[in-house]
C-alpha cells in the first residue's frame, strides 16, 4: 500500500498512555495526553502531535470556510507588538499582568500578543481612507499569549493558544450591526459543524470593552463560566446577565437584636430561623472618586462585581481597617445609621421589600424590620446582583435554569474605542474626517478542540464528531504479515482513501485488544475490523465509536455505503449519509 493520504498506525508518532496524567484533571486534557495528541512543554504550554495537528488544522479550516464565506479577509499579523500602539490605546497599563511583556536588546517595549486591536488599526488608519472602501472585515488565525496566573485544564486555560481573532471596520453603526450578525450567524455555524451543543450568552466586554457582546458557550461541566438559560431562549453569563431576585418579606416590628457570633448571612438565617431570602447583604468600598459606596443585595444573592463597578463609577472593597475608620463592621452593616458621606445603592429587587434585615452597623447586632423610607433611604436602585438560578428569565418570567460551559467564541461590537483612540479615521460622504465603527469577533480554535472532546467522550476515549475527526475511518486488521487479511485491509483502505475519505489503518503487530482500546481512546469515528473469519463469508465488522453500535456488513455494500455518502456529501448531512447508510 502506497497511498501517502493513508494514516499507518506502525508509522505515526502517536504515543498514548495507558494511566492517567497526574496533573490531567478534566477530560479533554487526560485524554488528549492520554491518546498522543498533544504534550505538555511547561505550564500552560502545549505541543500538538501529528494527531492533535490534524484536529486543530480541521477546526482552522472550517473557521475560514465560514470566515470567506461572509467576505471576511485572512492576513497575517506579528504575535510582537511595539509597546507604543498599547499607550495609544490606554491599554499598556489597563490590561494588568496577563499581558506578557519584554524588552528587546535596545531596551525597547513589546508584548506578545494576547488579541490584535491595536496593531490592526494602525495597520488599516493610514490606508482605508474612504467611505468607499468600507465595510472591511478582516481576520487572522494565530498563536496568542497570555500570562494566565493559574493555567490548568490543559487547552482550556493556557499560556499560549490557537485562535482566530477579526476585526471589522464600518461606517456607521447601523453598518456595524450588519457585520456583527453575520459574524454571529457565521459563528453558530462553527459550533453547528464542530458538533458542539452550545448556547450564545450575553456577556460582559472585559478587557477588549465594547457596549454589546456575546459569547458563544459550549455546555460542560468542566466550563469554567456559569451561565443560566430559559426554555424561550433566553442565555447569559452570570457576570452579565440581568438579575431579576425574588427576596421574600419577615414582617416583624423594627427592633435591634444581640446576634452573639453571627457574621454571615448563613449563620444570621438560621439563628432567626428565615430563608436567606428574607436577610439583605451589604458591602463597603470606594468609588474611583474615593467617596464610600455601601451597597445591598438581596441576602440569597452575590453583589456582581462588574455591575458594581458601573454603577457607582467604580468599586474596590474596603479592607479591614478602612472599615473600622468608618465605623463599620464585617458581618454587621445595614443602612440604619451609616455615616452621613455613604452613599448607598441596592438592588431593585429589594425596592418591593419594605422591611429588611439587616446588620446594625455594631457588632454582634442586627435589625429586623427595617423600615425603607422611615428608618434609612437608598439613593440609587440598580441591577447589582448575580444572576442564579431560580431567578427570573427576563424576556419570559418564568425561572431560569443553571448550566456551565466553556467559551469557545465571542463577539463585540466596539463602536469607535480604538478607531477614536489611535486616530483612525475616514472621510465620509460629506467630505468629514470620521473615526471608524469597530467591531471584534475571535474563536478560540484550540480551546474548541478542547471543548469538543468534553462533550464527545466516554469511560474508553474521545469520540469525534466526523467533521473534526483525525480520519473518517480506521481499518483494524486483526493479524498483519499474512497473505489474507493484511492484503485485504490495505486494499479497503486503498479504495476507501481513492473516493476521497480520510483513512487511517491500524498495520502494527499488536494484539487486537491493544488495537481496540487504542481506536476507542483516540477516538475513529467509524473503525472497520478486518478477520480471517469475516473475509470468509465476505463480511468485515462496522464499529459507530459515538453508540459503541456494532454491525457485519458485506464488503461490497459497504463500499456502496461510503460512495452514496461521498457523493451526497453536504457540510453535516455527510456524516448523517455515511451512517444511514451503514447502519440503517
Amino acid at each position: 500500500m502506497t497511498n501517502p493520504n493513508i494514516i499507518k498506525m506502525s508509522k505515526l508518532y502517536a504515543p498514548t498512555l495507558k494511566e492517567d496524567p497526574a496533573d490531567a484533571e478534566i477530560a479533554s486534557h487526560r485524554l488528549l495526553l492520554r491518546a498522543g495528541f498533544i504534550r505538555k512543554t511547561a505550564s500552560g504550554v502545549y505541543t500538538f502531535l501529528p494527531l492533535g495537528q490534524k484536529v486543530l488544522s480541521k477546526v482552522e479550516n472550517i473557521v475560514r470556510e465560514e470566515m470567506d464565506a461572509i467576505g471576511a479577509q485572512e492576513i497575517m499579523m506579528p504575535a510582537l507588538q511595539p509597546a507604543e500602539l498599547w499607550h495609544e490605546s490606554g491599554r499598556w497599563s489597563a490590561y494588568g499582568p496577563e499581558l506578557m511583556r519584554l524588552n528587546d536588546r535596545h531596551d525597547h517595549e513589546f508584548c506578545l500578543g494576547p488579541t490584535h486591536e491595536e496593531l490592526i488599526v494602525a495597520l488599516v488608519r493610514n490606508e482605508l481612507r474612504s467611505y468607499k472602501e468600507l465595510p472591511v472585515s478582516l481576520y487572522q488565525i494565530q498563536v496568542k499569549f497570555r500570562d494566565e496566573i493559574r493555567p490548568r485544564f490543559g487547552l482550556l486555560r493556557s499560556r499560549e493558544f490557537m485562535m482566530k481573532d477579526a476585526y471589522s471596520f464600518n461606517e456607521s453603526y447601523e453598518s456595524m450591526q450588519k457585520t456583527y450578525d453575520d459574524m454571529s450567524e457565521a459563528y453558530g455555524k462553527i459550533c453547528d459543524r464542530a458538533g458542539l451543543d452550545y448556547r450564545p450568552v450575553e456577556a460582559d466586554g472585559g478587557q477588549i470593552g465594547g457596549s454589546v457582546t456575546c459569547e458563544f458557550m459550549a455546555l460542560a461541566e468542566a466550563g469554567e463560566a456559569e451561565l443560566v438559560h430559559c426554555t424561550c431562549g433566553y442565555a447569559a453569563n452570570t457576570e452579565a446577565g440581568e438579575c431579576i431576585a425574588h427576596p421574600t418579606v419577615y414582617d416583624v416590628p423594627f427592633e435591634k437584636i444581640a446576634t452573639p457570633g453571627v457574621h454571615t448571612i448563613a449563620e444570621l438565617a438560621e439563628f432567626l430561623d428565615i430563608p436567606e431570602s428574607s436577610t439583605v447583604k451589604a458591602l463597603s468600598g470606594k468609588n474611583d472618586e474615593g467617596k464610600l459606596v455601601v451597597l445591598f443585595v438581596p441576602g440569597d444573592h452575590e453583589v456582581n462585581e462588574i455591575k458594581a463597578a458601573r454603577a457607582a463609577g467604580g468599586f474596590e472593597l474596603l479592607c479591614d481597617e478602612e472599615m473600622e475608620s468608618y465605623g463599620l463592621h464585617k458581618g454587621s452593616m445595614g443602612p440604619v445609621g451609616l455615616p452621613e458621606s455613604a452613599y448607598v445603592i441596592a438592588d431593585r429587587s429589594l425596592e418591593a421589600v419594605p422591611q429588611w434585615v439587616v446588620g446594625a452597623n455594631e457588632d454582634g447586632y442586627h435589625y429586623v424590620g427595617a423600615r425603607l423610607g422611615v428608618d434609612f433611604t437608598v439613593d440609587q436602585w440598580e441591577d447589582l446582583s448575580v444572576v442564579r438560578p431560580g431567578d427570573s428569565c427576563p424576556k419570559c418570567g418564568l425561572a431560569l435554569e443553571g448550566a456551565r460551559g466553556i467559551e469557545v467564541a465571542q463577539v463585540f461590537q466596539l463602536g469607535d474605542k480604538y478607531s477614536k483612540a489611535m486616530g483612525a479615521t475616514f472621510m465620509d460622504e460629506d467630505g468629514k474626517e470620521q473615526p471608524f465603527i469597530m467591531g471584534c469577533y475571535g474563536v478560540g480554535v484550540s480551546r474548541t478542540v478542547a471543548a469538543i472532546v468534553e462533550q464527545h467522550n466516554d469511560e474508553f476515549g474521545i469520540a469525534w464528531p466526523m467533521s473534526v475527526a483525525p480520519a473518517h475511518v480506521c481499518v483494524i486488521p486483526l493479524t498483519v504479515g499474512d497473505d489474507q487479511v493484511q492484503p485485504a485491509a490495505e486494499k479497503l483502505a486503498d479504495d476507501l482513501a481513492k473516493m476521497g475519505f480520510e483513512v487511517a489503518i491500524d498495520d502494527r503487530s499488536e494484539r487486537a485488544g491493544v488495537k481496540f482500546a487504542d481506536a476507542d481512546l483516540i477516538g475513529w469515528p467509524i473503525q472497520i475490523i478486518v478477520g480471517k473469519r469475516g473475509l470468509a463469508e465476505g463480511k468485515v465488522e462496522v464499529k459507530r465509536r459515538s453508540t459503541g453500535e456494532r454491525i457485519d456488513i458485506a464488503l461490497a455494500t459497504l463500499e456502496e455505503a461510503f460512495a452514496f455518502a461521498k457523493r451526497n456529501a453536504k457540510g453535516r448531512a455527510f456524516e448523517a449519509n455515511l451512517l444511514q447508510g451503514l447502519f440503517s
